[in-house]
């Protein structure tokens, strides 16, 4: 059925235009902005994570799983509030610091000694320790600018 057909005539007792659907409203400049290089990284490293999902599933190792899961849902969440510039960015942004620093001590703490040991502290310093430190910038930079 065509919305058409639901729309009142004028007559003696309707207004015009009483029931006309409204026009959109016109997107602001905060929704129309392109993200920046820095506020994508999040939904990259959310991808990145997925792969990394899957061998510890088929790997059976049940709590990194579980950790990684959380770690990309603040990712996750943290992209969504990035991409609609809210003010609560801090937030996940704080959760995600948390997690990959977490993350980071037991990878290290857990790896014994030699090429594991290695392993976990190139990835801590590399990728999970600069990725949190991102995070909690991109949560001081969208703060400082809202201000």
């Amino acid at each position: 059925m065509s919305t058409a057909v639901l729309a009142v005539r004028p007559g003696p007792t309707a207004r015009p235009g009483a029931f006309a659907p409204a026009a959109p409203a016109p997107l602001t400049r905060a929704l129309t902005r392109r993200l920046t290089r820095a506020e994508r990284v999040p939904a990259l490293a959310a991808l990145a994570l997925l792969p990394w999902l899957a061998v510890l599933a088929v790997c059976h190792e049940t709590a990194w799983v579980v950790l990684d899961l959380f770690e990309l849902a603040a990712l996750l969440w943290l992209d969504a509030l990035l991409r609609r510039r809210s003010p609560a960015v801090h937030l996940p942004a704080a959760a995600i610091a948390l997690l990959l620093a977490g993350d980071a001590l037991a990878d290290i703490g857990t790896a014994g000694s030699g090429l594991p040991l290695l392993a976990a502290l190139v990835m801590a310093l590399g990728v999970e320790l600069p990725l949190a430190v991102l995070c909690l910038a991109l949560a001081r930079g969208t703060r400082s600018a809202q201000s």
